[in-house]
């Protein structure tokens, strides 16, 4: 088969101004996106891949990349400028290679392109997928990724329960764990793990619709709220009753965070993995009730996934035995969007509406995934 000569990209075009709104329609003028063909020279330099793309993560993380030329505030990640090709995680299998770490017809994951074809240098890979396991591809970027990751060391390491998977406690004498975002990727992962693996004696979940919170519930969690209502809160503290939550794992940030830190058990810990709230509008992320942390002696732990990749094959090989024993319900926690259309122009402009999924509350319970190949 000869190789492409041309890519489809999805170009990150410009910051969205005024309240923040990612406008998808690249067609528009004023889309957040744009798509571009440009020419591929598959005469590669040395540490160079050709890339074609399979999956495509979507995470809200993604949101924090976008930034105009100029702006170097600090970041964890490499941003995402305007005018170059977005990114995002995710899997592709590599047409031609001049790397010494990865060779033509491997399936590797990484920081991959928003096209179909990309050339890469190989320190955007994270590592090459062992096929012979016989997985499907996409538990890569979900169960067996840095999803589940995040969801394992956010509990075990920045909230301090790895005791328990070793220990297991006994019926009731576990800790409770909360989480907001419960429905999404790595929410709905947290209350497995909590539930399943370090035996929480109660699991509390807050989600976007009453729906969702029937699935959230249906995979462990004790109890899940529609945070859309506006009774949740007191749901969660009936539901409490005398006790309080031992480990909050926030994806949110704001007002969610605000209430949950005035229920935290003295010396509980918050495992702060993302701040959606605010992703767009800055301002609904705030915090009104700091000064729960001093009174209670809460800790607050920030943590990324990326800080314990030494222990990530500890990690997967535990991950593995819970799916292997259904401790971790996969099939049901990956929802796979297909790309459709005629033309790599009307595949490809379907991603950033798929995306923008994650911020809109029609997202699909579990990991969402773009299927691009």
């Amino acid at each position: 088969m000869s190789l492409p000569t041309e890519a489809t990209e999805v170009i990150f075009e410009r910051v969205p101004e005024g309240d923040g709104e990612i406008k998808t329609d690249v067609s528009k003028p004023d889309s957040t996106f744009a798509l571009k063909t440009t020419k591929l020279n598959t005469e590669l330099k040395d540490g160079q891949l050709l890339i074609k793309t399979l999956y495509l993560s979507n995470d809200p993380t993604q949101r924090t990349w976008l930034r105009k030329q100029g702006n170097n505030a600090r970041s964890y990640i490499p941003p995402v400028y305007e005018g170059n090709v977005m990114e995002s995680l995710g899997l592709g299998e590599v047409l031609e290679s001049k790397s010494e770490k990865y060779s033509k017809g491997d399936i590797v994951s990484g920081r991959i392109n928003w096209a179909d074809y990309a050339i890469l240098p190989d320190v955007k890979i994270f590592n090459k997928i062992d096929t012979k396991q016989g997985l499907p591809l996409p538990y890569y970027l979900s169960v067996l990724g840095m999803t589940s990751l995040t969801a394992f060391f956010g509990l075990t390491e920045a909230g301090q329960l790895h005791k328990y998977l070793k220990e297991k406690p006994e019926d009731g004498k576990g800790p409770i764990v909360c989480v907001s975002a419960a429905s999404g990727a790595v929410g709905s992962t947290v209350v497995q793990i909590a539930k399943h693996l370090l035996g929480a004696s109660k699991v509390i979940g807050l989600a976007g619709s009453d729906e969702k919170c029937k699935w959230v519930e249906k995979i462990g969690a004790d109890l899940c709220v529609n945070y859309k209502n506006s009774d949740y809160q007191s749901k969660i503290k009936d539901f409490l009753g005398d006790s309080y939550v031992d480990v909050y794992f926030d994806n949110v940030g704001g007002s969610i965070l605000s209430f949950l830190l005035s229920n935290m058990k003295k010396f509980g810990r918050v495992a702060a993995c993302g701040s959606i709230s605010g992703y767009s509008d800055p301002k609904l992320a705030y915090v009104t009730t700091w000064f729960e942390i001093v009174a209670q002696c809460i800790t607050v732990e920030g943590f990324l996934v990326s800080n314990y990749k030494d222990k990530f094959p500890e990690a997967i090989k535990v991950l593995g035995d819970a799916i292997k024993d259904k401790k971790i319900d996969v099939d049901d926690s990956i929802h796979i969007e297909e790309l459709k259309g005629n033309s790599p122009d009307e595949r490809l402009s379907e991603i950033p509406k798929i995306w923008n999924l994650l911020f809109s509350g029609d997202k699909p319970h579990g990991k969402l995934l773009i299927k691009v190949a």
